[in-house]
């Protein structure tokens, strides 16, 4: 687990109430991330918090300003935001219960897990968890993440709870503007039926082990082949669009080809060794 928590506070239902901490459910530390190198020197680039008319200044000095009009801001420090404070600030108080079929998939966000604080609020915790599994419906509450108000919508898995921020409704965008656009077609039933065909042979069981980034895979792999002091990767062709005319022809070469006997899973990939402490020299 790890130390250090996303959020803490308390889990409050009616006058039951827990202290909780919230840990990001998902992780985007294996990513490949790059910097900003002068090639001259292989020297990193810093990023320096500078003033126009004076130059650098210190980051603690800085102050946050909304800006009203052109080059005039409103200037706000700690204990502006401190007045404004909300009671959701260190608290998720469970408003009301729905189905989960009733949020559109639109508005789920990222999911964090719900872990009650050791001690006495792990019994409180429990009596939550348990009467939510009763009930079988997600529960809906609010708190303060990253200096914004966010909606949350919580259930239960295994021991603990997930709980997923919802975007507002003004972020979510509707749908009928761009598809309200797309030209009414009546597509062709037999080329449906053969495309219904070739879905059904490819039908599989979920495994979110398949969902790997190969995009970054390959950044990966063209990391490790310059470091060896190799060329780069080979170009990938993009896919021709597919030519009208020749649609039936395409669906039924698809439909023989997805017939093949499905090939076997790969065997699951070690995990990668550290990688060596990064040195100045440019590979």
């Amino acid at each position: 687990m790890p130390s250090r928590p996303t959020w803490q506070g308390h889990l409050k239902l009616s006058l039951v109430s827990c202290p909780v901490a919230l840990y990001t459910a998902t992780s985007s530390a294996d990513n490949v991330r790059f910097h900003m190198i002068n090639p001259k020197t292989n020297n990193r680039i810093r990023m320096v918090a500078t003033d126009p008319d004076t130059g650098p200044v210190e980051r603690s000095e800085l102050v946050k300003g909304y800006e009203v009009s052109k080059d005039e801001y409103v200037l706000f420090d700690d204990a502006d935001f401190d007045k404004v404070r909300l009671e959701s600030t260190k608290t998720i108080s469970i408003d009301k219960f729905v189905d989960e079929t009733e949020i559109d998939r639109l508005f789920w966000d990222a999911p964090f897990f719900v872990v009650p604080e050791k001690g006495t609020g792990v019994e409180a915790f429990a009596v939550i968890r348990d009467a939510m599994a009763k009930q079988g419906k997600v529960a809906l509450g609010c708190l303060v993440l990253r200096g914004k108000e966010r909606q949350l919508a919580l259930e239960v898995r295994g021991k603990g709870l997930v709980a997923y921020t919802l975007r507002a409704y003004d972020e979510v965008r509707d749908a009928a503007d761009y598809f309200d656009a797309i030209p009414t077609v009546k597509a062709d039933a037999d080329m449906v039926e053969i495309a219904a065909r070739i879905i059904a042979q490819k039908e599989a069981d979920f495994d979110s082990s398949d969902f790997v980034d190969r995009y970054d895979d390959a950044l990966k792999a063209m990391i490790k082949t310059k470091t060896k002091g190799g060329k780069g990767m080979v170009a990938v062709e993009e896919p021709d669009d597919t030519n009208v005319i020749d649609l039936m022809a395409a669906l039924r070469n698809s439909l023989k080809g997805s017939a093949s006997p499905a090939a076997k899973k790969a065997p699951a990939k070690k995990a990668a060794p550290k990688k060596p402490a990064a040195k100045k020299k440019a590979a």
